[in-house]
Formats: structure tokens, sequence, C-alpha cells
């Protein structure tokens, strides 16, 4: 008897429809064919075992199984479920009326309890477009395709849950979710919160005219002086998400098998601090079976490098594609993958091996040269793309055992969103531009020309501080956007002296050791 089952297969980050095609017939074999990998293979072992303890019988014929398109790869043990259900239904065992509404998937433990997946969310919406009723998963996994709408969502716990709902015998409880309301009712809690930071108020402001326009940043400063607090802290004061925003991010990490059991919809931007000694794949994504790296999983949110210098040469230089483009593929022989990696980038290094140069207090014992050798192991190219280079000096006692609370994040964020409305309207018919960091020359050309006053300053200020070509564009970027938070509709002087301030690494006096 010839049936047919439901799955998905996860590319990239989206999913693609796989049909089980079962056949019982006279013998003994069991073949299984389509392309699938080891774990697939395996499904064997684990659908019999399962099917013996909860008191069914694995068909003694010979099943055949072909896992359609043939030609892509299906890997991991979230065919199980799928597998086991079609071997049931073409032995008789389960009724047809039902499979080909439901798409099924979840891996089987020998017990027949169904363990979670990853790529749920990615499945249900492909599993909406194809036109099924309902999608059944693993319970754990429930929350996570509940967000899509027009869709039933059952999560099971065993598999003998599921045959009985296939032949009518049970009726499962199906998985509601209010994507709006909690989406809404999450946005505004943060664990850290700007208030608890005190001093740095020349680093907030940085901090804030780079989340104001989407600008890279680098905190150049001390050990213990603040860098990682206030970089933790950037996704308090960064724009809410847009529900497309939050499908489009929780879709990579449900991918990537990020999602825990509680959650829906992603309703904080996300922020990776992967440690220095990451690799390559690690870091932009790859793999023998491609998954996203941490770029990707940083979409529309934080990437928090430690330590700059401290990473490996290799890794900072394949960041600087994903950096200009927003997005990387991820190639292989007989197929590609591409991730979206729109992120802001927020680095920190100590301004020389010790760590000291250039402290108020205490004496840098670095050799000579050892300043600028340290600040060499950062590349020309990856740091043309960060537009605010900002010194962090340690805060004095005074300023420390201060018990007044400092601004709260949700007043810097209320500024910021003012300031991205603004570029929201200016981009509006520009594809592919959301804020001031990501303007080309032709767009900087029209929106941030300087009146000849600030034209001179600018011309002052790379004479004196013997300022790279690079920066030119850099500057007036940034102060565009500090404009924005004026909201001012022309770059003024002002503007550009802050944004000059903002550009320490470029100065050749800087590393003068």
């Amino acid at each position: 008897m010839l049936v047919k089952v439901y799955g998905a297969a996860v590319q990239g980050i989206n999913a693609t429809l796989i049909t089980i095609e079962v056949n019982c017939s006279k013998g003994i074999k069991f073949m299984l064919v389509g392309l699938p990998d080891a774990s697939v293979k395996e499904s064997h072992e684990r659908i019999a075992s399962a099917l013996d303890v909860n008191g069914y019988k694995f068909p003694r014929k010979q099943i055949v199984i072909n896992l359609s398109p043939a030609d892509i790869r299906k890997e991991g043990s979230a065919y199980d479920l799928s597998l086991a259900v079609g071997i049931m239904a073409a032995d008789g065992s389960i009724q047809e009326e039902k499979l080909g509404e439901y798409m099924l998937m979840g891996e089987l433990s020998l017990d027949g309890t169904i363990l979670p997946i990853k790529g749920a969310l990615p499945i249900a919406i492909m599993a909406r477009e194809k036109g099924f009723k309902g999608f059944i998963l693993p319970e754990k996994n429930a929350r996570e395709a509940g967000v899509v709408n027009n869709l039933e969502v059952y999560g099971v716990k065993n598999i003998q849950e599921v045959i009985r709902f296939l032949n009518n015998e049970e009726v499962l409880q199906e998985t509601i979710v209010d994507t709006r309301k909690e989406f809404l009712d999450n946005q505004q809690s943060f664990e850290f919160d700007f208030s608890e930071v005190k001093g740095q108020e020349s680093v907030k402001r940085a901090l804030e005219v780079a989340a104001a326009g989407g600008h890279n940043i680098i905190m150049i400063g001390p050990p213990g002086a603040g860098k990682s607090m206030m970089a933790k802290r950037v996704p308090s004061i960064l724009p809410p998400f847009t529900l497309y925003e939050a499908l489009e991010t929780t879709k990579i990490h449900s991918v990537a098998g990020k999602i825990g059991g509680e959650t829906s919809l992603m309703s904080h931007r996300p922020f990776r601090s992967p440690h220095h000694t990451i690799s390559d794949v690690a870091m932009v994504g790859g793999g023998t079976f491609p998954q996203p790296g941490e770029i990707s999983l940083a979409h529309n949110g934080v990437l928090f490098l430690d330590e700059l210098p401290e990473f490996n040469r290799s890794v900072l230089e394949v960041m600087r594609q994903p950096l200009e483009d927003r997005k990387i593929c991820i190639s292989r022989s007989k197929f590609s993958a591409e991730y979206p990696a729109s992120f802001m980038l927020v680095a920190s290094m100590n301004p020389c091996p010790c760590g000291y140069y250039n402290h108020p207090e205490k004496q840098c014992v670095c050799p000579q040269g050892a300043v600028q050798k340290y600040l060499n192991k950062i590349s020309g190219p990856l740091l043309d793309r960060i537009d605010i280079h900002i010194e962090i000096v340690p805060v004095p006692f005074e300023k420390i055992s201060d018990t007044r609370a400092a601004e709260h994040s949700i007043n810097i964020r209320e500024r910021v969103e003012k300031a991205r409305k603004i570029q929201e309207e200016r981009f509006n018919d520009t594809e592919g531009v959301y804020c001031n960091a990501q303007m080309s020359t032709r767009l900087l050309r029209k929106y941030a020309t300087p009146n000849e006053a600030g034209l001179q300053l600018l011309k002052v200020a790379m004479d004196k501080f013997n300022l790279s070509a690079r920066a030119y564009d850099r500057i007036l970027k940034v102060s565009r956007t500090i404009a924005d938070l004026d909201d001012s509709s022309n770059v003024e002087p002002q503007h550009i002296a802050e944004a000059i301030n903002y550009r320490n690494l470029d100065r050749e006096s800087w590393a003068s050791q």
C-alpha cells in the first residue's frame, strides 16, 4: 500500500516541502532513498523501538521510502515522526484521511517521546503557504510555530498522541498565540538600563548617536572603564522591533535552534558577544551543513566584539563584506544558502597591550612602538567601516559613589526613535537604505552637504589632526545623524565639530608613543 506524508527541509532561513512516499509490500527489506544523511537512515531503529514501547508493531514487510524531491539532501533526525506515521499508514494501522492535511515533524526517542527540532518557524510559514490545515510537531516547539496565523498548530509529547489523533481516537489541544499582544507586552522590559551607568556622559552620547544612525562604533579605554557594561545596554536604546523584523530575526534563531520552549516571537533586538577565540565559520556561518553564524544571529541587533585586536585576523577580515552588503552567502558544490546580516557592530579594545596608554593615573609600561603595533592588528579596511571611535577614561570616585540615577534608557530611546523616523521618511524612496549609516556617496552629497562654515571647519580639522581621506565621508554621515537628533534639516558647524571628535583612531598623533 502506498501513502504520502509531508515534512520539510530547511535551507538557509526558508523551508522546502518534502513528500515522504512509503510503500509496503511482501518481503523483508527496508529501503530509504532520496538522498538521506546518516541520521535519517538511523531513524529505522528509533522508530522500531518507539512503536514497540507504545504497543505497536513495526511492519514485517518490505518497506520502500522515498524522500522527494530526491536531489535535495535530507539531514537530521526531525523526519522520525513523519517516517513513523508513513510506515504505520502504509501498513494500514493509521487512517489516510488526515495525512494530506497536516505537516509532521519531530525527533523520536526510544520510548516514543517527541523531541524538539530546529527551524519550526520557517516550516510553519511554508506549511501555511502550501495550504496545509495544520502542523503537528514537538510540544517544546509549539509556541514558536504558533505565531503563524491561519494554521492549526498541535504540540505533542508522544507518538501515541499522534497515532490516536490521526485515527480520530483523540482530540489534540491547539496551540494559540496572541502574537501582537505578547510582542507588544515584552518590548519595554530590559535586563540592563543606562540609568545604572555612572558618569561617562560623552560615551553615552556617542552610543546614542550610533544607535540613532545605525553606525558601527568602537570604544577605546583601559580595563574597568565600563566598555562592556555600556555595550550590553545598547539594545535598550535601539528602536523597537517591527513585526516584520521580529519574524525575520526569529526565523534565523529558529534555524539555529536558539529559540526556547516558552518563546514565541522575539521581542528584543539580539545582542551577540562571541569570544575572541571564535573561528571564521562560527562567525559568518557555514559548515558541512550550513548554519547561520554570529553575524546572522545578530541580524537586526548588536554584535559586540570585546577586545577587538585579540580576535584572529582572518575572522575580522571575513566580516568586511557582510558589513558592507548586510548579508552573507554560503556556497557549496550543490547549493548555496543566503543569510541576512544587517547588524550594528559595537567593538571595544584596550589602547595598548598593558591597557594603560593615555590613562590619567597609571603609567603605560609597553615598549616603544607597542601601541601602534597593537592598533595595527585591526586592518584599515575594517576600521574604515567603523564610523565612530570614542575614547573612554575611568570614572572618578565622586561619580561612582553618586547615588542619583542617571538618565534612563527609555528617555534616550525616545530621541533615537525620533531621529530614525526622520531617516525613514528621508529614505522612503531609496531601496535598501533605512538609516544614515547606509548612505552611499550620492546620498551623502544630497543630504549631508555642510554649509561654507562647516566645510571650513572640516578642512581645518583634517589639516590639524592629519585625518585620512576615508574619515571625510564618515564625519559627514555621523554629522547628519547628529543633525537629525537636533531635528535640524541642515548640517551645521556644531554637528560637524561633534562628529570630528568621534574619529580618534584616524588621528596620526593618537598612537605616537
